[in-house]
C-alpha cells in the first residue's frame, strides 16, 4: 500500500510539473506571439509619408494644437500603488443596471445613440450606422490577465450588433482601440475604419484589409456612403506602450448626414479648439463627451465634467451625451462623481443631457431626466 501510495504520489507530481511546464510554455509563447501583436504596426513607405508631411508631425512625434503636460513613465509605479488605495469607492456598489434590448427605436431620419460603456457607442445617423471606439475586452491592457478590468458586462455581445457603415477610431490607446474587437469586426463586418494618421499601421498588422482603413489628418474629410467625416484635433496624446508615445496621431472626428451633424471628442483635454470646430463645422445635434478618468495630474489630457460641459457649449452643440465613465477604473475619482457633477454642470448652463443606462437607445428628440439609474449601481 506504501509502495502504490508513493508511486501515486509520484505520477500526480509528474503530472503537474508537466501542467507547469506546459502552462509557463504557453506564457512565453503568448509573450513572444500576442504581446508585440498588442502594441501594434509601425507606419512605413506612404503610411510614414504622410505622417512626415503633417503639419501635426515635428521632431518625430505628433504634437497637441495647445502644449499638454503628460504623466511621465517614471511615475507609474506611484501611480499603480495609488490605484490600489481607496477601490471601493471607484467602483459601483451593486450590479450596474443593462438593457440588451432598447425599447426606444432607432431614428430612421434623426439621431440616435446607443451607449454600450466606456467611449464605446453605436450613433445613427440618418438611418446610417458608425460605432465609436469599439471596446468589448474584458481588460483594457497589452494583456487579458492583468490591467483594469470592466466593472459592468457589456450590454450585448459583440455578434449581436447590427450591421454598421463606419468604425471611427479616436486615437490607439487600450481603452479606444482593442485588438480583439478590431479582429471580430474585420471578421463580422465589412465596414471601413476611420483612423487618424498611422493607426493604419497597427490595424495592417492586425490584418485589416488594406481597402477597410481610411487615414486622415486634422481637418482631411472622407465620405463613406451618405455621411462624411471629418478629422478633427484634440488635445491628448498616443502609444500602445510606456516607450512609445506619439508616433500615431490622436483626435476627434465630425461625422455630417445630408441634415445632422454628430461630434464624438474622443480624449481630450479642454482647449480652445472646441470654438474653432464648432464655428467651421457646427452646430450640432449630439455631442458625445468624456467626463471621466480626470485628475490634478493630468489636467491637460482628460476634461472634467464642467469642462465636458463648456467644450459641448463652444461647439454649439444640441444633446450631451457623456462618455468614458462608469466601465472602467482608470482615474482616483469616485465611480459615480462624473454624472453628478456633470448634472449641476449642466443645469447651471442649461445644457440637455442624455444619461442613459449602458445599452439603452437615446434619440436626441425625446430624452428621459429622471432615471438616476447610477445610484442604483453605488
Amino acid at each position: 500500500m506504501a509502495e502504490s501510495a508513493g508511486a501515486g504520489g509520484r505520477q500526480t507530481a509528474a503530472l503537474v510539473g508537466a501542467a507547469a511546464v506546459a502552462g509557463v510554455a504557453a506564457a512565453v509563447g503568448w509573450v513572444a506571439r500576442d504581446l508585440p501583436a498588442e502594441f501594434g504596426g509601425r507606419a512605413e513607405g506612404k503610411r510614414l509619408g504622410r505622417m512626415l508631411r503633417s503639419p501635426q508631425f515635428h521632431d518625430g512625434a505628433f504634437r497637441n494644437p495647445v502644449p499638454a503636460s503628460l504623466v511621465e513613465a517614471s511615475d507609474a509605479p506611484g501611480m499603480v500603488l495609488q490605484m490600489l488605495r481607496d477601490q471601493e469607492t471607484r467602483r459601483p456598489a451593486a450590479p450596474v443596471p443593462l438593457v440588451a434590448e432598447p425599447v426606444v427605436p432607432a431614428s430612421p431620419d434623426g439621431v440616435s445613440a446607443v451607449w454600450y460603456g466606456h467611449a464605446t457607442t453605436l450613433v445613427e445617423i440618418e438611418g446610417c450606422r458608425v460605432l465609436f471606439d469599439p471596446v468589448w475586452s474584458e481588460r483594457v491592457s497589452p494583456s487579458q490577465l492583468v490591467g483594469p478590468r470592466r466593472l459592468h458586462p457589456v450590454p450585448v455581445p459583440l455578434s449581436g450588433l447590427p450591421q454598421v457603415d463606419a468604425v471611427a477610431i479616436s486615437h490607439d490607446h487600450y481603452d479606444h482601440l482593442d485588438r480583439a474587437t478590431v479582429l471580430a469586426l474585420t471578421a463580422e463586418q465589412t465596414a471601413p475604419f476611420l483612423v487618424p494618421l498611422g493607426i493604419g499601421a497597427h490595424l495592417e498588422r492586425w490584418g485589416v484589409p488594406d481597402d477597410r482603413i481610411i487615414e486622415l489628418d486634422w481637418e482631411e474629410r472622407a465620405t463613406v456612403g451618405d455621411l462624411t467625416f471629418t478629422a478633427t484635433a484634440a488635445r491628448h496624446f498616443s502609444g500602445r506602450t510606456l516607450h512609445r508615445r506619439n508616433d500615431t496621431l490622436w483626435g476627434s472626428w465630425v461625422v455630417a448626414g445630408p441634415s445632422r451633424k454628430v461630434f464624438y471628442a474622443g480624449d481630450s483635454g479642454y482647449f480652445d479648439g472646441y470654438a474653432r470646430i464648432g464655428a467651421e463645422h457646427g452646430p450640432f445635434d449630439l455631442t458625445l463627451m468624456p467626463i471621466g478618468a480626470y485628475s490634478p495630474s493630468w489636467p491637460d489630457i482628460h476634461m472634467n465634467p464642467e469642462e465636458a460641459v463648456t467644450a459641448h457649449l463652444d461647439l454649439g452643440g444640441g444633446l450631451l451625451l457623456p462618455v468614458h465613465w462608469a466601465t472602467f477604473n482608470l482615474a482616483f475619482h469616485r465611480w459615480s462623481e462624473p454624472v453628478e457633477r456633470l448634472l449641476t454642470a449642466a443645469k447651471t448652463n442649461e445644457v440637455r443631457l442624455a444619461l442613459p443606462r449602458p445599452g439603452d437607445r437615446v434619440d436626441t428628440t425625446g430624452v428621459k431626466t429622471d432615471d438616476r439609474w447610477w445610484e442604483l449601481g453605488g
